[in-house]
């Protein structure tokens, strides 16, 4: 019996630490089709190339494994894992480990969610791993025990509907971390701030900037989860329909 195939992507690039870490687990439960961007594609959220080419090449960064370097986008590379695939349909896509936590809101904005929402949308059953530190050489030592159990239950387990899942995992010791919560995303949203700068040749450019701000006191949410040192675990879906006011909007008259 074949192993299952197993396409792994990320939005902070290819030589990210994150992705090793995530491939060094990975590689123990099935064959391994790496294609993740070239440079950080971080904050793309579920971009397209469409306007521009998109080249493939193998990675000379893991030259052991079926490895490519993408110039698109995170799903630019899920769709281009698809391809690549040929004849065969991956049995998981696994996107990350993220340099930063994907808690509430930021699943919109995320390239590392938006990959694994993109192997959903393909029938793929899919997980996006999140690290709650931004740092670009942070440890991801202590969260590969957690990777290893939430890999091998998915695989393990028959989803009726597909599963996709939203993963973060705080950034304190293995033995810090109390173990893994179900939850909801919390509701919490980004208060931008724009920084108004001036270039060497004296023209303004813009930065942004802002900072996150949680509305919600729950202990049911991703982000009192990672706070209180647990693995959040956070069921995502692509269909964004508002069922509960689809009665009240066809009373209104347009």
């Amino acid at each position: 019996m074949s192993q299952p195939l197993i396409v792994i992507t990320n939005d902070d690039g290819i030589r990210a630490k994150g992705i090793r870490a995530l491939i060094e687990v990975a590689q123990n439960f099935g064959e391994l089709l790496i294609v993740a961007p070239d440079k950080a594609q971080s904050g793309m959220g579920h971009a397209i190339t469409v306007n521009n080419i998109i080249r493939v090449e193998k990675s000379p960064i893991f030259p052991e494994l079926n490895a490519f370097s993408c110039t698109g986008t995170p799903v630019d590379c899920v769709k281009m894992a698809a391809y690549l695939a040929k004849d065969r349909k991956p049995d998981l896509v696994l996107s990350g480990v993220n340099h930063g936590a994907n808690t509430s809101l930021n699943v919109l904005y995320s390239g590392t969610m938006s990959a694994a929402v993109e192997g959903f949308i393909e029938g793929i059953p899919s997980i996006g791993f999140s690290l709650d530190n931004f740092d670009a050489d942070a440890d991801f030592e202590p969260s590969k025990l957690f990777l290893e159990k939430i890999i091998r239950t998915t695989l393990e387990t028959k989803f009726e509907n597909g599963v996709c899942l939203n993963v973060n995992i705080p950034a304190v010791a293995t033995e810090g971390i109390h173990g893994i919560k179900v939850c909801r995303a919390a509701e919490a949203q980004w208060e931008d701030e724009f920084m108004e700068r001036t270039d060497n040749f004296g023209r303004h450019y813009y930065w942004l900037a802002g900072h996150f701000e949680n509305k919600d006191n729950g202990e049911d949410t991703d982000i009192w989860a990672v706070k209180n040192n647990f693995v959040s675990v956070v069921p995502i879906q692509h269909d964004l329909t508002a069922f509960d006011q689809i009665e009240e909007i066809k009373n209104i008259k347009f």
